[in-house]
């Protein structure tokens, strides 16, 4: 996880995750727009799980 996508993922979590797949987006921008926390914790959750 690069420091491009954690600030990206703190500022506009759907942006961070834009490359993962439609779902992927979808999923951190409902949970963004229900609350900027939940995005960001969304956003880094799955940014960490395609490292492995």
């Amino acid at each position: 996880m690069s420091l491009i996508r954690v600030f990206l993922s703190i500022v506009f979590p759907p942006l961070a995750v834009f490359d993962k797949g439609c779902g992927s987006i979808l999923i951190v921008f409902i949970l963004t727009i229900a609350g900027w926390v939940p995005g960001v914790i969304g956003a880094l959750v799955i940014l960490n799980k395609s490292n492995k």
